[in-house]
């Protein structure tokens, strides 16, 4: 098992390689100049041309490229074009707010999505498995900004029960922080949930007509024991799966979700820095995110070799 996690852990510096390389092409590619961004239009071109020098942006592609390698390898994420501060202290500020309702996303979509889906697999074919199912279509494939601007529409502009903007304060009280969760919250969880119910069903009715089970039922055990300690135990690898993509992908999601309630997390971060032409600012944002998806997939096999002793990553590929 270590050995198969060594291997995984190497195999992310590549990957991760990669992404560096093509971030830092796209961002090149996006019009305009930052310097002229930062300075504003009453900027004349002799000011632009002095920031963009003093910036690096006139060197070589070539050897912006490597430069920033160089500073990675030491740690140094570079300094903000926008904001005049390191971009590590930027991201560290504003992650924390983004777990808040990625973890809270995640949590409640767990607490809805597998019981649902439990449910439905033991009542297939009857009135709760076709309207749970049908409504976890709708919730997959529901667009994420649609979603959350018919949210601030019903419950803050017609009902006026809940904020929509903004994150609140805990010097107001814990409910004024919890009722500026409960939007974001909701609407980021929506997919999960639905995720989580389908996949759960799915796995479930295979494990529960399995021959095992019907020895089990036969042997006189509680229905309810049954299903809940040994077929959901078997039924858990494919979960575990969409557990972790799940998680990288309300990670990214925030993105989306953070900008329609105005959440002071990464999401607004990293669009406000797409907006301001801050290369750096996007590169560093970029990296973190594709190393939150593939260290959440190397915890994700770490798991599923716990789950099954008998799996392993070279099995999976379809080796020995």
């Amino acid at each position: 098992m270590l050995k198969t996690f060594l291997k995984r852990l190497f195999q992310i510096i590549p990957t991760l390689l990669v992404v560096v390389t093509i971030t830092f092409i796209i961002t090149r590619m996006i019009p305009g100049n930052p310097a002229a961004t930062i300075l504003g239009p009453q900027a004349s071109a002799e000011e632009i041309e002095k920031l963009s020098e003093e910036l690096g942006l006139n060197e070589s592609i070539w050897k912006q490229y490597f430069n920033y390698l160089g500073d990675l390898l030491k740690g140094d994420f570079g300094t903000s074009y926008s904001y005049n501060q390191p971009v590590a202290r930027l991201i560290s500020d504003r992650i924390p707010n983004t777990l808040v309702i990625s973890l809270s996303s995640i949590v409640l979509a767990i607490l809805i999505g597998i019981p649902i889906g439990i449910l439905s697999a033991v009542k297939q074919y009857t009135l709760f498995d076709y309207i749970s199912m049908i409504l976890a279509l709708i919730g997959v494939s529901m667009p994420i900004f649609w979603l959350g601007l018919m949210l601030v529409l019903v419950f803050s502009v017609n009902l006026g029960w809940l904020p929509s903007l903004g994150m609140g304060s805990m010097e107001k009280g814990l409910w004024d922080v919890v009722s500026h969760m409960v939007l974001p919250v909701a609407c980021l969880a929506t997919i999960p949930t639905a995720t989580f119910a389908r996949i759960t069903r799915s796995s479930m009715l295979e494990v529960i007509n399995a021959e095992y089970i019907k020895s089990l039922r036969a042997g006189g055990l509680k229905e309810t024991v049954i299903i809940c300690k040994h077929a959901l135990k078997n039924a858990l690898p494919p979960i575990v799966t969409v557990l972790g993509l799940q998680l990288a992908t309300s990670f990214t999601g925030a993105i989306l979700t953070e900008t329609i309630f105005s959440w002071p997390g990464m999401g607004t971060l990293i669009v406000g820095a797409i907006e301001n032409r801050d290369y750096v600012l996007i590169q560093g944002a970029v990296l973190l995110t594709a190393s939150a998806f593939v260290f959440i997939n190397l915890l994700v096999d770490v798991a599923y070799m716990f789950i099954n002793p008998k799996v392993t990553y070279d099995s999976a590929k379809g080796g020995a």
